[in-house]
């Protein structure tokens, strides 16, 4: 049995699970029963990080995971024990001012997550995405109401770029205020581009950094071997196992050799790098909960990350380094 381990979430004092339960299957691709099944088992197992959006539930149906998490949260009466986090930024409705980060829409949106969570408070609110018309002193302005007025504790981001980082903390420098703690971003073996940049900037601003898609998309998770059900058929699925064939076959062949499934080394791979606070893991089954619980059992070491290297090459390391002298 894997036994969780915590870490700090970025410079905080917050102590989180190296797992992230994310829920964005919760509804579309999971039950409400199974979702809390899941979630339950998740706090079992020692995760206490939940990681949603206000967006998720599907197109027509934006806000139905967030009020699913918020179901079992009551019900279960574990509140206390969960780290939760949600994003804004995605249109809630085509109505003005319904999404994006203008202080109207991060006021109205953060209302409308906590009654969907039943909740009093979010513990890490995070930006979805970049919005380039906002200013950071409008947006900071928000956020530094809602720490106040004790509805958020924390603020992340996901999907920015270094730069935005180093701007967005910078600002918040000026406001003394504590800033971005955390970046959810793309990372995984075979999508590496945050080294150049991001990490960097993670780093210096002492932000945790949150993988998403840690099996890109099931391309870890065995595609070769039929293992990663679901997507093998799609089409852009498809067309990058073919692209990557050579290095998938390695990579296949690299864990059968350990004896040890894809999908959970993909996992230990990301964990194994100390700037990651903890990969996102979506689960639709039970099943995909316990393979990544599982990851946390195995041991890399250095011979084992270079062969990776090998075969899933990076950038060449951060910028500009990677690609100049």
């Amino acid at each position: 049995m894997s036994e969780m381990t915590f870490t700090q979430l970025g410079r905080t004092g917050l102590k989180v699970s190296r797992i992230v339960l994310g829920t964005m299957n919760f509804g579309p691709r999971t039950t409400p029963d199974d979702s809390h099944a899941i979630m339950s088992r998740a706090i079992d197992a020692g995760i206490n990080f939940f990681d949603s959006a206000n967006v998720y539930g599907g197109a027509d149906n934006r806000g139905h995971t967030e009020e699913i998490v918020g179901d079992w949260l009551t019900k279960s009466g574990n509140r206390d024990k969960v780290v939760l986090a949600t994003k804004v930024y995605g249109d809630m409705t085509p109505w003005p001012n319904h999404g994006k980060l203008s202080a109207a829409s991060i006021r109205k949106n953060v209302d409308d997550s906590l009654r969907r969570l039943q909740t009093d408070h979010i513990d890490l609110y995070q930006m979805h995405h970049i919005d380039r018309a906002t200013p950071w002193e409008e947006l900071w302005q928000a956020m530094d109401t809602l720490v106040s007025q004790g509805k958020i504790l924390y603020v992340g981001s996901s999907n920015f770029a270094g730069w935005h980082i180093a701007a967005a903390n910078e600002a918040a420098k000026a406001r003394h205020t504590l800033g971005l703690v955390s970046e959810q971003s793309l990372y995984n073996l075979a999508d590496r581009t945050i080294e150049l940049e991001v990490i960097p900037a993670a780093e210096h601003y002492g932000l945790g950094v949150i993988p998403w898609s840690p099996l890109a998309g099931g391309l870890l998770g065995g595609v070769l071997a039929g293992a990663a059900e679901g997507r093998r058929t799609e089409e852009g699925m498809q067309k990058r196992i073919e692209k990557l064939r050579p290095q998938l076959e390695q990579w296949e062949s690299f864990c059968a050799d350990r004896g040890e499934k894809p999908g959970e080394v993909a996992l230990a791979w990301l964990l194994a790098n100390p700037v990651v606070t903890g990969p996102i893991v979506g689960p639709r089954t039970m099943d995909q909960l316990e393979g990544a619980i599982a990851s946390l059992s195995i041991d890399l070491d250095e011979a084992a990350l270079a062969r990776l290297d090998e075969i899933f090459p990076g950038p060449g390391g951060t910028a500009p380094e990677a690609y100049a002298w």
